[in-house]
């Protein structure tokens, strides 16, 4: 589920009304970082958002989960200070570190206000540039992912990815959680953990937005300050995945009364000329809302299910359709049916000028709520940068909508939808359900 998360973190691109006429800055330090900046002097008050593309798909061959053990150790104790000292030298200052690892990026996101910036921003480098990796805080947070690891054991909807990421993507750093297994977790070292801080933190692929009471001089200057000496270069990407799965079912036996079954098959990259027309063809087929096609024929005409839908994943190496629908038992196999079916519909017949229309007023409508204060912007901000919108993206991703017309809609709609491909991975006890293969 974290590969989910970080696909739908990375995809958000979005204001309130008040800050539609958001201007977008870009900035060049005196040390050649790049950044974009929305200067908002209201507040005295920065959000800082900072990604290392690579995540955890650079972990080294055999320590995987050692990207993810590392950042979750960035603020548990660095230069000559231990968690704790760390902690409170933060919490003084009122300043807000946070440090994720996703399978494509790493994310650091800080928050501080203008009087103590300075101050802010020398502990959140000491975090970056001198981390500790105490023998003592490893064991903890160690214990922390083992934890997580093991109650991925008992959740169905985990089992359900991980297994379809196994067989998606094989060898490939997608066809693992980047977490890693319990034995690969546990054979980590201090020692890899400063070779996992090697292999992701380069300048070569740091992408910052910064949205509040600061400057394009003073964010040059502080760009310089914070980045400039981390390494020039960080480790080689991984080679693009190779889709692996046919079409069919994969049953994989647990004892819950309501079965989950994961489905989809190879999707559509981001860069695509046709993504916002396939964006807004997944949002009328399984999107959010209780609108779409398949809630409305397996939750309001069959009562399969409380909840089905479909995203887009266009991850870096490698592009997913997904989508997810819990079933009791006994009725999961139906649902299988009416989605296989469902999904051969709209690739023969597209969608209605209707359906289209509705999508569009929604998606235009809902699309400014998202700016809704700094720290959001500037992690939209950062998103787009990472793949590759432009800085005015914000100002005319409606009209891109709004010009889509129906004739392309059901022309992406043949290409993206492929029924014969179709994967199920079913975690339950599924009545009238066995694998293919």
């Amino acid at each position: 589920m974290t590969r989910i998360l970080s696909v739908l973190l990375l995809a958000l691109a979005a204001a309130l009304p008040a800050r539609a006429a958001v201007e977008v800055q870009e900035v060049t330090s005196p040390g050649g970082i790049r950044a974009w900046l929305v200067e908002e002097r209201s507040i005295p008050f920065t959000a800082l958002e900072i990604r290392f593309r690579g995540g955890s798909a650079l972990d080294a061959p055999g320590k995987r989960g050692a990207i993810n053990l590392m950042v979750g150790l960035l603020e548990e104790g660095a230069g000559d200070m231990d968690a704790r000292a760390f902690a409170e030298a933060r919490e003084a200052l009122a300043a807000s570190f946070s440090y994720r690892a996703y399978d494509d990026a790493v994310a650091i996101s800080a928050r501080f206000l203008t009087e103590n910036r300075n101050e802010a921003v020398a502990l959140l480098k000491t975090s970056l540039t001198d981390p500790a990796f105490a023998p003592e805080a490893l064991e903890r947070v160690r214990g922390q992912v083992l934890a997580g690891i093991r109650a991925s054991r008992t959740d169905p909807a985990a089992i359900a990815g991980q297994t379809f990421d196994r067989l998606a993507w094989g060898d490939h750093p997608y066809g693992s959680p980047g977490d890693g297994t319990e034995e690969s977790v546990q054979a980590l070292t201090r020692e890899d953990m400063f070779e996992a801080w090697r292999r992701v933190f380069g300048r070569d692929r740091v992408y910052v937005a910064a949205v509040g009471d600061i400057s394009a001089e003073e964010l040059g200057a502080l760009l310089d300050e914070l980045l400039g000496e981390l390494p020039a270069e960080a480790a080689p990407m991984p080679e693009r995945a190779e889709y692996l799965l046919t079409g069919g079912v994969t049953v994989v036996p647990f004892d819950t009364p309501q079965a989950v079954a994961l489905f989809g098959h190879r999707g559509i990259r981001r860069d695509d000329p046709d993504y916002i027309p396939a964006y807004i063809l997944n949002e009328v087929f399984g999107g959010s809302g209780l609108e779409s096609r398949l809630m409305g024929e397996l939750r309001e005409k069959r009562g399969l299910t409380y909840g089905v839908g479909t995203f887009l994943m266009p991850m870096e190496f490698g592009e997913l359709i997904m989508g997810q629908v819990r079933s009791e038992n006994s009725r999961i196999a139906e649902s299988v049916e009416v989605i296989r079916q469902q999904w051969a519909k709209v690739a023969a017949e597209g969608i209605t000028e209707q359906e289209l229309e509705d999508a569009k007023t929604y998606l235009t409508g809902a699309y400014p709520l998202r700016f809704d204060g700094n720290a959001p912007i500037a992690r939209i901000l950062v998103g787009m940068q990472m793949i590759g919108l432009p800085k005015d993206y914000i100002k005319t991703r409606n009209d891109q909508v709004r010009a889509v017309t129906l004739e392309k809609i059901n022309e992406v709609a043949r290409r993206l939808y492929r029924p014969e491909e179709l994967r199920f991975v079913v975690v339950g006890r599924p009545e009238g359900l066995e694998s293919t293969d």
